[in-house]
């Protein structure tokens, strides 16, 4: 059964978020809070991470389409190719944000994740309980959004229902309140010019 942890995000336990690390770091996977859909996660650099999230997932590595989690937009700069003036200042002005920037993949990400990978999708959330853990961590997290079982719910919001269907998947659930219903806005800056591919949160301020 997972940890259930809960975290308040204008006060966090460093000594939970110390924790959730420790068990990123040993291979772990945590579902937690962004400022969109609750997401699965485990640690971009540790050898099993990857494998055990596609497995949950039910998709082959070479199928899932897996995002990053950064914390900064200077992060992000590791693992995307030189990025465009025109998409550097949209990211700048949209992020922290629900935004998902779909990039050309620097030579870093087919290492990691043992594939030829030439795209990558970035996220910087803004939330202050994703955010501590991934500076705790040191460097991003891969991540999954967390869907529900029925065909009605397309995602579950509730910390107390993702346990209920997730508890003897993930090794912790942390409860930072309601996540949303919405997906992020996906952006495609791989071509010349950017292309909107899914509307989502937050896409007025496009």
């Amino acid at each position: 059964m997972a940890d259930f942890i809960e975290l308040f995000p204008h006060n966090i336990n460093q000594k939970h978020i110390d924790h959730i690390v420790q068990v990123l770091r040993s291979g772990g996977l945590v579902i937690l809070p962004t400022d969109s859909i609750y997401a699965i996660a485990g640690d971009l650099y540790h050898k099993d991470a990857m494998d055990n999230l596609c497995k949950l997932l039910g998709k082959k590595p070479n199928k899932a389409e897996l995002s990053i989690l950064c914390n900064n937009l200077s992060t992000v700069a590791n693992y995307t190719t030189p990025i465009d003036n025109s998409t550097y200042k949209l990211m700048n002005r949209l992020l922290p944000g629900p935004f998902t920037f779909v990039l050309k993949a620097s030579g870093l990400i087919p290492n990691i994740f043992k594939r030829n990978k030439k795209t990558i999708g970035i996220r910087i959330p803004d939330n202050s309980i994703c955010q501590a853990v991934i500076a705790t961590l040191g460097h991003p997290l891969v991540s999954s959004s967390i869907h529900a079982e029925d065909e009605i719910q397309q995602y579950l919001t509730e910390p107390e229902q993702i346990f209920e269907e997730w508890d003897h998947k993930a090794d912790i659930i942390i409860s930072g309140g309601i996540g949303s219903n919405m997906g992020t806005t996906v952006i495609d800056g791989t071509g010349t010019e950017l292309e909107l591919v899914r509307k989502g949160l937050q896409v007025d301020r496009l």
